[in-house]
């Protein structure tokens, strides 16, 4: 057993409140120990204390062998919690390793949504449907509708635990019901009112509800702006409306109107965190689970992009092919050739990365494309005029040759607008084509900045100096 003061020393530090919040290694060294002693009861001594979160970054750190010892330690006080925390190629390492019978008592344990979410992360239609087997037959038709809807919407989004009463009802009547046991979300902000045909017309807010006297009907003091979610609705769709409009929760309709569920803000906030994400590695050719995934399957994910990367790089080539009799003339050029090309591609990334999140959350619309493209080709220009200027002059003096300095400085110029134009032109392209910007964005703005670089650099130079 571990020293009791020393690991109660551990858990202070790993549980304080201040900016060091994560895992010590100290204490993830004292879980691999233990796991290697196969002292279970001191693994799940260690970790009791812990968020579920900070379990599942735990289970993330650990190697694969150690993550199987974890779970097997764990398993009799496993916290369901910890599974929508976990990477996928994680995840898939824990579930294999709970069973389906454990995995299924955890899908009873979590909220609905998260229940919707695991389900849908096994692939394989047979393993899923020995798990849905096991569940109570209202759980698994709620998971069945569910999965049903396309992947990413609300209805994959939304809990269908929720509170909703009629207009007519007191705020008296409204708080008894609440205190009477009925079957309630565990947390909830809003009290959704309802229609005789169970469409949503108006909310209130607890803090709303308490503050009325108990004969005041609920229709008094309902705010009727509610914003209506279709079950349809991507998830991207729903992240906008929130931000939009401050929402804490809103009601969830089928294509009838009727309220079906409802969505959250911290699942909201899940959202935005994933689809940032998601943006970032696709700009950069990964997936999500890169970090956590077998060596193989890396390779693999990796290979398209970098086979497509290739074959751009080689039609840069074949553009300083057309001008290899100007390199062999005038050595200088293949020295200063990489700077025009770099500089354009740094200067249309900044642009690109702006204009792929401006998209995501619909602050570069059709309306002010136009304005957006005028000011960034301005930008380009802008920094072209100025880099030409700190370029043209450090050649010049590097190689005593006033006309390479010229050439190098018009080639900044043109290449900087160029980048500045593919930056945002590229995605709005992309966009209105319906194909995710940040899938293949970087693989055509990379293309423009090096044929055009190099060809306006080389092209100048067979003109003004040979």
């Amino acid at each position: 057993m571990t020293d009791p003061s020393v690991r109660d020393q551990i858990h202070r530090d790993v549980l304080r409140s201040d900016d060091s919040y994560g895992l010590l290694p100290e204490f993830v060294t004292m879980v691999h120990d233990a796991l290697e002693a196969e002292d279970d009861a001191t693994v799940r001594e260690l970790v009791a204390p812990l968020h579920y979160a900070d379990i599942a970054d735990l289970i993330e750190t650990l190697g694969s062998e150690d993550r199987a010892r974890f779970v097997r330690a764990v398993k009799s006080v496993f916290n369901a919690e910890i599974l929508p925390e976990l990477d996928d190629a994680v995840r898939a390492e824990v579930i294999e390793e709970l069973g389906f019978e454990d995995f299924a008592a955890c899908l009873r344990e979590v909220e609905s949504d998260d229940a919707v979410y695991l389900a849908g992360q096994i692939e394989d239609e047979d393993e899923r449907a020995t798990v849905l087997a096991k569940l109570p037959a209202e759980l698994r038709a709620v998971i069945e509708q569910a999965l049903a809807l396309p992947e990413f919407s609300a209805g994959r989004l939304m809990q269908r635990e929720l509170v909703a009463v009629p207009s007519y009802w007191t705020v008296g009547e409204t708080i008894d019901y609440l205190r009477s046991g009925a079957r309630l979300p565990d947390e909830f902000y809003q009290i959704f009112i309802v229609d005789p045909r169970h469409r949503p017309v108006g909310n209130v807010r607890l803090s709303a509800l308490l503050r009325a006297r108990r004969p005041v009907r609920l229709r008094e003091i309902m705010d009727p702006k509610t914003a209506e979610i279709p079950i349809t609705m991507d998830q991207e769709e729903v992240a906008f409306l929130f931000r939009q409009q401050n929402l804490l929760s809103a009601p969830v309709v089928d294509a009838s109107g009727r309220l079906v569920g409802r969505v959250t803000v911290d699942d909201v906030v899940d959202v935005i965190d994933e689809e940032a994400e998601d943006d970032m590695f696709r700009l950069a050719g990964l997936s999500e689970g890169d970090l956590f995934s077998a060596v193989v399957d890396t390779v693999k994910s990796r290979f398209t992009w970098l086979l497509l990367n290739l074959g751009t790089a080689v039609l840069a080539s074949l553009v300083i092919g057309l001008f290899e009799s100007t390199l062999e003339a005038v050595v200088a050029l293949a020295v200063l050739m990489p700077i025009v090309a770099s500089m354009g591609g740094n200067a249309g990334t900044q642009t690109l990365t702006i204009a792929v999140r401006a998209l995501a959350t619909k602050e570069l619309t059709a309306a002010n494309a136009t304005r957006i493209v005028g000011k960034e080709v301005a930008i380009g220009l802008i920094n072209g005029l100025v880099f030409a200027v700190l370029t043209g002059a450090v050649s010049w003096v590097w190689f005593g040759n006033p006309a390479i300095g010229v050439v190098i400085g018009a080639a900044m110029i043109i290449n900087m607008v160029a980048a500045g134009l593919a930056g945002i032109a590229i995605p709005l392209v992309l966009d209105r084509l319906k194909v995710d910007p940040a899938v293949s964005s970087g693989v055509f703005l990379t293309t423009v900045t090096d044929v055009v670089g190099f060809f306006a650099f080389l092209g100048l130079a067979a003109v003004f100096i040979l």
